[in-house]
């Protein structure tokens, strides 16, 4: 093992110690765990070790002035098992945010989590039950709802599931966006939650999800846990919380608020003090002191803690239910505006769109600098080549302009053919006007715009 690298907090930012302990340790940790010897496994840990290599394919950008600087943008994994993408997603997924939520709403933030003694079950088997985690959170709300206020009430959930705990040890548990009331089904009046006790809530929570685990794993060892859960949350439930407050009305700071509980892998950089090539230290805010608690892990564990939130293929994290179905978002927009209006209030505000950051603004924020202005010259860097390591060249400026120049080539020739026949056909009296309108004879022809 001579070739195992030695990496400590001093030269995190000039290279990332999460990619070079999978490169030093991958292949050992899946042969001793075999749950993780798989295509997609593989897959996965690949993009993410190939993310920003130029053999990954890259973008060429060439000084429009000078012509003296080229400089190759690497292509992003956009993994979210990818330490560098992470923030990007985060961006990207608040920015989508901010198109959905409605306007004259106020949201409430819920977390449903579940006792420790149930984690195994969920690690056993992510494709049968967390799926079904997500789905049952909505029924218990639209439960929730409809016994508090007495009433069918439509509302709108946005569930986010996490699967890991502060230190990165399996800890399955849902964070939701839910809308601060709902639509009563009947009379389409808007109903604000209010206030309710929130050991119903506990309670509906913990009978909903023991529910669910005795019907989808029918056997004597669930039987004999989901009997034990009953009688060790008799009283209290399971921990369930939902904010006393609704969630920020200005949208910066909503997805400054969501930031944390969006896609995103379970540990950065920042938090991975050192790497010896034998054992990695790393640290977490702890829940029960909020204080930084310092931990040290055998690399073969750290792996293991990382790879363990890696969900099945075509999972989807984030879903969207009720008022905030993402398919008949814009019909319920009108069904909203209708109930809110029925009880007088008017749609004061809106989330305003936050716009996705492009490469080159994110490269600004993060080094101050801008990458496609020219070192030489200070001038406008273009881009010239698109290069993919499958498809090869898929994009070249020069057979670009190439294209542009015979398509304007011809463009010109039909133009002078067309206003010939114009001319023929009319005379050399109205060969004037034929010329200056000559532009409405071009536009029937099918030919792209220049």
């Amino acid at each position: 093992m001579s070739n195992i690298s030695f990496m400590s907090v001093n030269n995190v930012m000039s290279n990332n110690i999460f990619k070079q302990i999978f490169i030093d340790y991958w292949e050992i940790f899946k042969k001793k765990c075999n749950r993780y010897n798989s295509v997609y496994y593989e897959n996965v840990i690949t993009k993410m070790l190939n993310c920003g290599e130029l053999f990954f394919g890259y973008s060429l950008y060439v000084c429009g002035y000078c012509g003296m600087t080229e400089k190759k943008v690497a292509f992003s994994c956009k993994s979210s098992f990818c330490l560098s993408c992470g923030k990007v997603y985060t961006d990207n997924w608040s920015s989508h945010l901010s198109e959905i939520l409605h306007p004259g709403l106020s949201y409430r933030h819920v977390v449903l989590t579940m006792p420790e003694d149930l984690h195994l079950y969920f690690y056993r088997s992510p494709g049968l039950l967390l799926s079904e985690l997500m789905e049952l959170s909505v029924i218990c709300l639209d439960d929730l709802l409809k016994t508090v206020r007495k009433q069918k009430l439509k509302g709108g959930y946005i569930v986010l599931l996490q699967t890991y705990g502060r230190s990165g040890e399996y800890n399955p548990h849902l964070h939701i966006i839910m809308t601060d009331g709902g639509v009563n089904k009947k009379t389409g009046r808007w109903v604000d939650l209010g206030y309710f006790p929130y050991k119903v809530l506990h309670k509906k929570w913990q009978y909903y999800l023991l529910k669910m685990l005795k019907e989808k794993i029918n056997t004597l060892e669930v039987k004999k846990i989901v009997s034990l859960m009953w009688k060790k949350y008799k009283k209290s439930g399971f921990v369930a919380h939902i904010d006393k407050g609704s969630v920020p009305r200005d949208c910066k700071n909503l997805a400054k608020y969501l930031g944390k509980y969006v896609v995103s892998p379970p540990i950065s950089l920042r938090r991975i003090l050192n790497y010896d090539g034998k054992t990695v230290t790393y640290w977490y805010m702890s829940h029960e002191t909020e204080k930084k608690e310092v931990v040290t892990v055998d690399v073969l564990t750290f792996i293991g803690r990382m790879v363990q939130h890696i969900l099945p293929k075509g999972f989807k994290r984030i879903r969207y239910y009720g008022l905030q179905a993402t398919r008949t978002f814009e019909k319920l927009k009108g069904v909203v505006f209708r109930a809110l209006k029925c009880i007088g209030r008017a749609v004061k505000g809106f989330f305003r769109k936050v716009n996705r950051k492009s490469y080159r603004e994110l490269y600004r924020e993060f080094s101050g600098n801008d990458p496609f202005l020219c070192s030489k010259c200070g001038g406008e860097m273009i881009l010239w080549e698109i290069w993919h390591p499958k498809y090869g060249i898929i994009y070249d400026e020069l057979e670009y302009l190439e294209k542009r120049s015979k398509y304007k080539d011809l463009y010109d020739e039909l133009f002078k053919i067309k206003r010939d026949e114009h001319e023929f056909q009319l005379g050399a009296s109205d060969s004037g006007r034929i010329r200056n309108n000559g532009e409405s004879s071009v536009l029937q022809l099918s030919l792209p715009f220049l």
